[in-house]
């Protein structure tokens, strides 16, 4: 299973974007959606699909550390 990945723009340069995953820095293809740094982005397979607020970046990564907590504790 695949699961897209928040994470927050620190730069771009052309069509490739650095971005933050809570410390780990990644360059992503950002060709397919308008982005500026600071902004929060959803990357799914090396590609940032999606602009998120604060608040769907928050909510995301809340029911991600939830799904852990259940995966490891069974």
């Amino acid at each position: 299973m695949c699961v897209a990945m928040p994470g927050r723009v620190i730069s771009i340069d052309g069509t490739k974007a650095a971005v933050d995953f809570g410390g780990n820095i990644v360059t992503a293809e950002a060709g397919l959606v308008k982005i500026k740094p600071d902004d929060y982005v959803l990357v799914h397979a090396g590609c940032i699909i999606q602009v998120l607020s604060q608040f769907d970046k928050d909510m995301l990564v809340d029911l991600l550390n939830e799904i852990e907590e259940i995966g490891v504790n069974e």
